[in-house]
């Protein structure tokens, strides 16, 4: 069974920053393409990071490139999101994501939440 837990999230002042994990089970973690994406109400679940087993290589949104840092520790199954000088249209849910596009394999956690006040 698969299992994405995420963790980290919490309340931080504008300007802040806030370190994200997802701890990855029950699956080849090495071969996964693992990312964040967030939520808010009423919008479109976004894309916020990307990164590939190969290389790494990473992919970031345009509005979170250069504050936000994905990393991955497949020794630990783990995926990282350090987010670097918070706003407030940072605030959402953060959802871990792991997808095996090869053999059509998509796992999602159930989020964290991120709340940054102005």
């Amino acid at each position: 069974q698969v299992q994405l837990v995420e963790s980290g999230g919490g309340t931080v002042q504008s300007g802040g920053s806030l370190r994200l994990s997802c701890l990855a089970s029950g699956l080849q973690f090495g071969s996964y393409t693992m990312a964040w994406y967030r939520q808010t109400p009423g919008k479109e679940r976004e894309l916020v990071a990307n990164i590939l087993p190969i290389g790494p290589m990473t992919n970031y949104a345009d509005s979170v490139e250069g504050r936000f840092t994905i990393s991955r520790d497949n020794s630990k199954n783990t995926v990282y999101l350090q987010m670097n000088s918070l706003k407030p249209d940072d605030t959402a849910v953060y959802i871990c994501n792991a997808q095996w596009a090869r053999y059509g394999l998509d796992h999602w956690g159930k989020g964290t939440l991120v709340t940054v006040s102005s």
